[in-house]
Formats: structure tokens, C-alpha cells, sequence
């Protein structure tokens, strides 16, 4: 059986490829989003983060010399300036983040490391 699910994929990144690869293997035909070409918006982005479980600074791509140069790992930095320069520097967005549904959302995922994918795949 096949479930919608969405892909925030960058077609560069192997690990991008890889959860691709594994959505298909599992039935799943990912709506694809480039980020870098059509980056989600605030409320799209926060809700992503939020329905993750993890915290905001997990997705920012910290090997990004903006990163340091932004202050983006530092102790002070609020979720909101995360996201702010996640907007405004779509490069920063670690990816890649898996979402599937079935009427409701069954789970979001940021996939570091790609076997987090699995997690929600179960229940799809």
C-alpha cells in the first residue's frame, strides 16, 4: 500500500538520495521539495521542527562556516533567530527531513542519522 509522504530534499546530498531511496523501498512516494528552490515558510518550518521532537538548533547545518559566522551555535541563540536565519539562508537547512501521513500526519522526522527514517516508517 502506498502512503503520501513529503521529502524536504536536497538532490545533492546523499543522505538526501538515501532517504529517498528508502521511502521508495517501503511503498512511499515522496511529494519532493527542494528547500534550497522553494524553501518552507516560517509556520511550515516551525511546524516541522515541532512535530519532530527535536530542538530547533538540530536543524541547522552546523558545519556551515555561516553557521559560526551567524552566532547560530551559541548558547543565547532563541529557537526564533534559528529560524530566522533558516528563512533567510536556506543553505543552513539540515536535511533531510522526512514527513508521512495518512489523513493526519504519522510522524516527522529530521533524518541524521538516515535509520531515524524508520521510526515512522513502521507505522506508515
Amino acid at each position: 500500500m502506498r502512503h503520501p509522504s513529503t521529502l524536504f530534499h536536497n538532490p545533492q546530498c546523499s543522505s538526501s538520495r538515501k532517504a529517498m531511496e528508502l521511502l521508495r523501498a517501503h511503498g512511499l512516494e515522496p511529494q519532493i521539495f527542494d528547500h534550497h528552490n522553494t524553501p518552507p515558510g516560517r509556520q511550515t518550518l516551525a511546524g516541522l521542527i515541532a512535530r519532530s521532537g527535536r530542538p530547533a538548533h538540530d536543524f541547522v547545518r552546523s558545519k556551515e562556516t555561516l553557521c559560526a559566522e551567524l552566532g547560530l551555535d551559541a548558547p543565547s541563540t532563541t529557537d526564533a533567530q534559528r529560524i530566522d536565519a533558516l528563512l533567510a539562508h536556506p543553505r543552513l537547512l539540515e536535511r533531510p527531513i522526512v514527513v508521512t501521513h495518512l489523513g493526519t500526519p504519522l510522524g516527522t522526522r529530521l533524518v541524521r542519522p538516515l535509520e531515524d527514517v524508520l521510526e515512522i516508517l513502521s507505522t506508515a
